[in-house]
């Protein structure tokens, strides 16, 4: 992909795009600290990319209930200037937002023209990045995703299996319905979009839909977590999975009870066909087998 710049050299998808995109650039908080939008155009033009991958977010939910200005020059201000510089000098640029977006409700899966109306502040920030990119004129690939995860680093994944060798039971809810996303599907899933992109008369520029295929629970997601950690050897205590409601884990953020994603549009104009949540998951768990 040439030149291209992976921003957030740290997180899940930037060390999935490491191993797709080995000759790419990559800045981290300590080149481009995304709290400053101001230091956003100055780095970019220093480094002179020929695409720009934004995997830089800030994802902590409850904690932007407090933070919400931070949340927003990372979510919003900060991607606007990338998409201004990226317009500027005429590159595409490949963005990722969240089912958080949408309100939550109904059990049908959000298409891209389904009204947003965010629960809590990181949803908002999220909504308001999507905005600022849709008007800056930048040839973009914005893509929702949902409930991603990786090997490594702080997710549920890796949070279900450290409790479930700590306790022998556990409480997992039951009523919040998605699709868990395995990162290198989807960082590979976008460079197959952004490929089909750039080979068409006219750049696709909008919000497309992108997570592994299919629905699940926490609850379930869980249970299948634990079923492979058995089966790979991994050091598993937990004898019982109990499902509850969102009720009765209360948090500072609401969370959407309905992050199925319509995936069609991504399908349909792009070409990109995610794999099954289940094939992450084993992808996922075998990385995990032999690093153990």
């Amino acid at each position: 992909m040439g030149n291209a710049l992976v921003i957030g050299s740290g997180g899940q998808l930037a060390k999935a795009y490491k191993e797709l995109l080995p000759d790419a650039l990559f800045v981290g908080r300590d080149t481009l600290d995304l709290q400053h939008p101001m230091q956003v155009r100055g780095v970019l033009s220093s480094l002179q990319p020929t695409a720009v991958i934004n995997t830089a977010a800030y994802t902590q939910v409850d904690k932007a209930e407090t933070d919400e200005a931070v949340a927003r020059a990372v979510n919003a201000e900060s991607p606007l200037e990338m998409a201004r510089y990226c317009a500027a000098h005429d590159i595409p640029f490949i963005h990722f937002s969240t089912d958080y977006v949408f309100n939550g409700e109904g059990k049908t899966p959000w298409k891209e023209t389904d009204a947003t109306a965010p629960l809590n502040a990181y949803g908002r920030s999220k909504l308001a990045g999507e905005q600022a990119i849709a008007e800056s004129g930048a040839h973009h690939l914005l893509f929702r995703t949902s409930w991603v995860y990786d090997a490594f680093g702080k997710n549920f994944v890796n949070t279900i299996l450290r409790l479930a060798g700590e306790r022998e039971e556990l409480k997992v809810i039951d009523d919040q319905f998605g699709a868990p996303t395995y990162a290198p599907h989807l960082a590979a899933g976008a460079i197959a979009a952004l490929e089909a992109a750039l080979g068409m008369e006219a750049f696709p520029s909008g919000i497309y839909h992108l997570c592994n295929a299919g629905e699940t629970t926490w609850f379930r997601f869980a249970k299948r977590i634990t079923s492979h950690a058995k089966q790979a050897g991994l050091p598993v205590k937990v004898k019982n999975i109990l499902p509850i409601p969102a009720t009765d884990y209360p948090l500072p953020a609401h969370r959407p009870y309905n992050s199925r994603l319509d995936c069609t549009k991504a399908r349909s104009i792009l070409g990109v066909t995610m794999p099954a949540w289940e094939e992450g998951l084993a992808a996922c768990m075998e990385k995990k087998r032999e690093s153990a």
